[in-house]
């Protein structure tokens, strides 16, 4: 399965280029990535608010709200600030099932001044779905956003 991340990285830049409305940019780059991907059943953030992931701007079926740092793979990316590549879901020690289809995840942390302010969160039905190629054109993406935070 092959995405076409030049594309989604210049549309990353084109959306964001002059918009400094972190939630709009956040929309904007869920959809982009949901729509641009193949196999994905959703697509989102989790933003940092009062020291837990609280649900962002996201495309797909309803998800979790509040994810506590080091519970499930959200919450081990944003705690050790590691991007994490899961190719089965069910076999990651303290997975948070918010959506039953999901089998495999990425969970990029958008790191600003050291401190972790998000996480972009990629579900998939299909296992073993992500790589280190997606891995790191989607860390490109986060750091178009981290570049435009505000």
């Amino acid at each position: 399965m092959t995405t076409d991340y030049q594309t989604l990285i210049a549309q990353a830049r084109a959306l964001t280029a002059d918009e400094s409305d972190v939630i709009a940019n956040m929309a904007n780059i869920s959809a982009l990535l949901f729509n641009g991907m193949q196999g994905l059943n959703w697509a989102g953030f989790y933003r940092v608010v009062d020291g837990e992931l609280v649900l962002g701007p996201f495309q797909g079926q309803t998800a979790c709200i509040r994810i506590a740092f080091g519970k499930g793979v959200c919450g081990t990316a944003a705690a050790t600030k590691v991007t994490q590549i899961v190719a089965d879901v069910h076999l990651f020690e303290g997975h948070i099932a918010c959506d039953s289809a999901s089998n495999s995840e990425i969970v990029i942390p958008l790191i600003v001044n050291d401190e972790v302010v998000a996480v972009l969160d990629i579900d998939s039905p299909e296992f073993d779905r992500f790589s280190a190629i997606d891995a790191e054109n989607l860390s490109e993406i986060v750091n178009i956003l981290v570049a435009n935070w505000s």
